[in-house]
């Protein structure tokens, strides 16, 4: 099994490619090892010192390290961690893996499907390119609420995607969009 990586605009995180499917469907967000009990696969790299978080994606993980630990020591330990966990053939997530935004009941519900659309056809999977995922937190009085995860959460760039990537996407399609705003879940 060859594990190719990738750096991502996260200098704390890194992107490892297994060469095959992680998660179907969905994502799956483990931002300490407290919320890894559901994943096999991300309760071992969380045994590896120095993680701090997880991310998994259809084909990807991503793996977010304390600024104090240096890639060059946890990387081999990862991708070790990542081939055994492949090859033994154990399951990567017990139970189901998350949809990804939240439900919305209201009156903007028209509003929040364009915004949904959106973010699903143009964002999520650039933002899948560089090892994390935004989803649909809220929608109210024109402000609208995304949750960033794996590598965009803590990202020196992200405010900088949200701003002048996403709120000026949502803008132009959507007039009744004001602003975006990340909000920690």
């Amino acid at each position: 099994m060859f594990i190719q990586t990738e750096s991502t605009p996260n200098p704390a995180t890194l992107k490892f490619l297994p060469g095959q499917e992680v998660l179907g469907m969905g994502t799956a967000d483990f931002p300490n090892a407290d919320a890894a009990a559901p994943s096999p696969l991300a309760r071992r790299l969380f045994g590896v010192s120095g993680v701090t978080g997880v991310f998994l994606g259809s084909d990807f993980v991503t793996v977010t390290k304390d600024d104090a630990v240096d890639w060059a020591h946890i990387k081999p330990e990862l991708l070790g961690a990542i081939m055994e966990h492949f090859q033994s053939g154990a399951a990567v997530m017990e139970g189901e893996a998350e949809e990804g935004h939240a439900a919305h009941d209201g009156p903007d519900g028209e509003i929040v499907g364009q915004i949904k659309e959106l973010l699903d056809t143009r964002v999520r999977p650039a933002v899948a390119q560089d090892g994390g995922d935004i989803t649909f937190h809220g929608f109210e009085r024109g402000v609208v609420y995304l949750h960033m995860k794996g590598a965009c959460a803590g990202c020196p760039s992200s405010t900088m995607t949200l701003k002048m990537g996403i709120e000026n996407l949502l803008r132009h399609y959507i007039p009744e969009v004001t602003e975006v705003r990340p909000v920690a879940v």
